[in-house]
């Protein structure tokens, strides 16, 4: 009778399993977009800013100029530039550039600044016009996407965009308006794991056992992501940007709650990777030999997940380095310490975050595998002949010493 009850448990469990995750991911965003909290507003900054469009007409002169205090020669000319939008637009500015230098015809966002005390009126490239290459590289990935991974790569765009919507309009909105940054990165991340499978993959048990064990790995990343960071005295000023976000929210935000999200949010594409693979494996394990009992099922898998593991590890590691090569670059210049570059917050919050991203992603091979096992697989018919059980051990044994 408790064999019968367990069998119907597990059925029911699996067949409501999506409703439970919907209502749970309906619930999270209307707490976080209907929440009455709300960041208090920054006070404005005594000089009048507008950045808007321009397009240079002419470029008067170029050469260089010593950056006073550095003794360091830079690129520096003088230009004409058309104003295309804004109070100022339809009219010709001229000013010197000292930064991004600038061709005739050339798109540029334009900084004007209105000074409060005597309304003088400065002009500067605040940066290049890179939209349209943005754009262009956009649309080809797109149509790269829809031409070779069809339907499946409809999903995965589908999925993609939904995943930048809760990021967007839940993550962020749930961070500014006070709500531990912690715990809505969990939440926001298990969000995203189980609306991307689901949309990517279809409603099934397969899907749902790569979910169940990507949340368990993002909960477990979560927990030693906030002890690595408190225990490490991390104060989260690694970037640049924290430190002007903690200015424009007048210290209001936990940063440190922010790099922990960071660290998990990172985590979600590869984890991705991992564990629907893992999940699969399985599933087609089992259809090919439906007789062999879970513990070997497992084992199978395992050997296909240590694979995995090997090349996504070192994927994800030269993945930060790359992001971080100019700051390598920086601090490599003599005189050189090792452990002193290493324990700097900058480059210990990447460190940091690659390790704990490579720990998640190593998690979850066992955790998804062991799930997938126990969801995918029934219990096996104890009549099975003992040759065939042995032939199988033999099999595997030396499929394993073999690798």
């Amino acid at each position: 009778m408790w064999k019968t009850f367990a069998v119907y448990s597990k059925i029911i469990v699996m067949r409501y399993l999506k409703y439970l995750l919907l209502s749970l991911v309906t619930l999270f965003i209307l707490s976080v977009v209907f929440s009455p909290l709300t960041i208090k507003a920054q006070e404005a900054l005594p000089d009048k800013t507008e950045i808007v469009k321009a397009r240079v007409v002419d470029v008067q002169d170029n050469g260089t100029a010593i950056i006073p205090g550095l003794n360091i020669n830079n690129k520096s000319q003088t230009i004409d530039a058309l104003v295309l939008e804004g109070n100022q637009e339809g009219e010709t500015v001229t000013f010197s550039n000292d930064y991004i230098q600038l061709k005739k015809g050339d798109i540029f966002y334009l900084n004007q600044t209105i000074t409060a005390v005597d309304n003088r009126e400065f002009y500067s490239v605040e940066d290049t016009y890179r939209l349209p290459v943005i754009y262009f590289f956009a649309i080809l990935f797109i149509v790269l996407v829809l031409l070779v991974g069809g339907l499946q790569g409809m999903r995965g765009l589908v999925s993609l965009a939904g995943s930048f919507i809760l990021i967007i309009y839940v993550l962020l909105p749930g961070i500014l308006h006070g709500y531990p940054p912690v715990l809505v990165s969990i939440g926001v991340s298990s969000l995203i794991i189980i609306l991307g499978s689901y949309i990517t993959h279809g409603f099934n048990k397969t899907t749902s056992s790569a979910v169940l064990g990507m949340i368990v790995t993002v909960i477990i990343t979560g927990f030693m992501a906030y002890k690595a960071v408190h225990v490490g005295q991390f104060s989260g000023y690694g970037t640049e940007e924290a430190t002007y976000l903690n200015l424009n929210s007048r210290g209001t935000i936990d940063l440190l709650g922010i790099l922990i999200g960071g660290i998990m949010i990172g985590l979600l594409g590869i984890l991705y990777d991992v564990a629907i693979g893992q999940a699969i494996s399985v599933e087609e394990l089992h259809h090919i030999a439906p007789h062999i009992p879970r513990v070997t099922i497992f084992k199978r898998a395992m050997r296909m997940g240590r694979e995995h593991i090997g090349a996504l590890v070192n994927t994800l590691a030269i993945a930060y380095v790359g992001a971080s090569l100019p700051l390598l670059l920086l601090f490599s210049t003599p005189p050189v310490n090792i452990s002193m570059i290493m324990n700097r917050e900058i480059f210990a919050t990447e460190i940091i975050r690659a390790l704990i991203g490579s720990i998640g992603l190593v998690l979850a091979v066992p955790i998804v595998t062991l799930l997938s096992v126990y969801i995918l697989m029934p219990k096996i018919k104890k009549n099975i002949p003992k040759e065939e059980l042995q032939k199988e051990k033999i099999a595997l044994e030396h499929f394993e010493h073999k690798h």
